[in-house]
């Protein structure tokens, strides 16, 4: 008959600026959800079908998208879900270090492919002060200097991964500190395949549960110690966004690794839209379309978590690099670019026009504009 599981969601009304506090009651039978407006004792939305929204996708700290409403899961509401779901629903962080970067999407497929859902990411470059703060604990390591500078050289990228267990599971995934340790006892492992030494080892994984909590506190949490959003400010830049559907089906990392073999990633974020921003975002489609196909358009952007990503051309980075990101991602219609140009991330990971993978930057003008509004503009 299936399960029941029970939780309790915030949505900021962005117009009126209020919180309101719902139980959210998941039933696995058939993927159908109900809500109750706790304050006012009354059903808000009937049990209806979610198709955006599985089981795994819900828990202590996620944001889901229902009804173009960005829902906020901040606890879980009976002790049956708690026992249920709390192990299996673990949080750790990882850290792309700096020379783990140019393998990113490797790395991140790495994670997905092991199991874990990727709950938030984001690239940043630590200042000296963040470094020194977030490895305090090593401090009176004679390591820790080399440490701070190695963490402060490049851009990092950080990831929420989430799974059951996730702490163990994620340093099983990346081995030992040293590389060259890694290379002979996890031949398989992360540090083994990308790392070089012990500092220089292309991942960090948290050891604890508690330091994870603090750690992705640094990373993600209300006032995270990394505050803002890294942008590169170049000027000759393009946006790709990984949609949503992509990053459920787990080929973020595929998708990515292909942008890198033939551009350079300069930002990195995820995001969860409301309608609204979605909406101003793709206002340009707006009459150039269908008007079927925008609001399909909208619907995507807002149907979860989706990463946007800064891209540069990594040969001649003063060169706009719109045409080669229409290049790479191909035809709008994944059908057609699986017959004119079935190397395309469209044509590999699309589903139809709407679920096509990847949106991209069209004309040149708007590249700057697009990675503006997501890495400058949005709060």
């Amino acid at each position: 008959m299936g399960e029941r599981y029970a939780f309790t969601a915030e949505w900021l009304d962005p117009m009126a600026q209020i919180v309101w506090k719902f139980q959210l009651l998941f039933y696995t039978q058939d993927n159908t959800i109900e809500m109750y407006d706790i304050k006012n004792r009354r059903t808000f939305l009937k049990r209806s079908p979610a198709p955006n929204v599985t089981l795994g996708q819900i828990y202590v700290g996620a944001t889901i998208t229902l009804h173009s409403r960005q829902l906020q899961i901040v606890e879980y509401a009976d002790d049956f879900t708690k026992r249920t779901l709390g192990k299996t629903r673990q949080k750790t962080l990882a850290l792309i270090k700096p020379d783990g970067v140019a393998s990113m999407g490797k790395i991140i497929h790495a994670a997905t492919r092991s199991g874990f859902t990727i709950g938030k990411l984001k690239m940043t470059h630590l200042s000296q002060q963040q470094a020194s703060f977030f490895y305090s604990v090593h401090k009176d390591q004679p390591f820790y200097n080399k440490l701070v500078g190695f963490m402060t050289s490049g851009p990092i990228v950080a990831l929420e991964l989430v799974a059951e267990d996730a702490v163990a599971k994620w340093r099983a995934c990346i081995g030992p500190t040293n590389s060259s340790d890694a290379k002979v006892s996890a031949p398989n492992s992360i540090r083994a395949q990308f790392g070089t030494d012990q500092t220089a080892n292309a991942v960090h994984g948290s050891d604890s549960d508690a330091n994870a909590d603090m750690e992705l506190d640094f990373f993600f949490g209300p006032q995270p110690g990394i505050s803002r959003k890294y942008f590169s400010g170049h000027s000759s830049t393009s946006l790709i966004i990984v949609k949503p559907h992509a990053l459920k089906s787990g080929n973020l990392g595929l998708i990515v690794d292909q942008i890198q073999q033939r551009l350079a990633v300069t930002a990195a974020q995820s995001f969860v839209l409301e309608r609204q921003n979605a909406q101003e975002f793709l206002e340009v489609y707006k009459g150039v379309v269908a008007p079927a196909e925008y609001s399909g358009m909208v619907e995507q952007l807002t149907s979860g978590m989706f990463v946007a990503l800064e891209v540069c051309d990594a040969d001649t980075p003063e060169v706009s690099p719109v045409d080669a990101v229409r290049e790479l991602c191909g035809p709008p219609d994944p059908e057609i670019g699986r017959v004119l140009r079935p190397y395309t991330l469209r044509a590999k990971f699309g589903e139809n026009k709407l679920r096509n993978a990847v949106h991209c930057t069209d004309l040149e003008e708007d590249g700057s504009l697009e990675v503006t509004y997501f890495f400058d503009l949005l709060p």
